[in-house]
């Protein structure tokens, strides 16, 4: 007759040096995960800002893009320069997120070869630029007639 053999063996617990250890692990490990999650957390909010102006920025761009070239043009003509703030197409000031426009005409063949894009410009053509007022966040294009 055979004999079985049963080996008891006892299922315990984590021994208290185990336990020790892993809560030692989890508690320097977790330092770093959660630096990593707040900086991430703050660049969202940097995005979310540079989003936001972003489409402030495009919805004035396309509201004066709208406008009738003849009216840019005579905008363009009576500010004289690209460093002039158009009144007419720039939201009131003191208004929050305030959008300055910018109109001039442009040279884009460069016929007279100097090089600057704003003496000599072409007829036809006029550079228009939306900034947001004390940001360096700006769009810039060029129309057409």
């Amino acid at each position: 007759m055979k004999r079985q053999l049963s080996v008891h063996r006892s299922v315990g617990g984590f021994s208290y040096t185990e336990v020790l250890v892993s809560t030692f692990l989890i508690a320097i490990l977790l330092v770093p995960a959660l630096e990593s999650l707040h900086n991430g957390i703050l660049g969202s909010e940097v995005h979310a800002t540079r989003v936001d102006n972003h489409l402030r920025l495009t919805g004035k761009l396309e509201e004066v893009l709208a406008q009738p070239f003849t009216e840019l043009e005579q905008a363009a003509d009576a500010a004289g320069g690209s460093g002039v703030v158009i009144d007419t197409y720039s939201d009131a000031a003191g208004s929050d997120w305030r959008r300055l426009v910018y109109l001039a005409r442009y040279d884009g063949d460069n016929a007279d070869a100097d090089d600057a894009p704003f003496t000599g410009a072409d007829p036809g053509l006029l550079w228009v630029r939306v900034q947001i007022e004390g940001a360096d966040e700006s769009l810039q294009t060029l129309t057409l007639d």
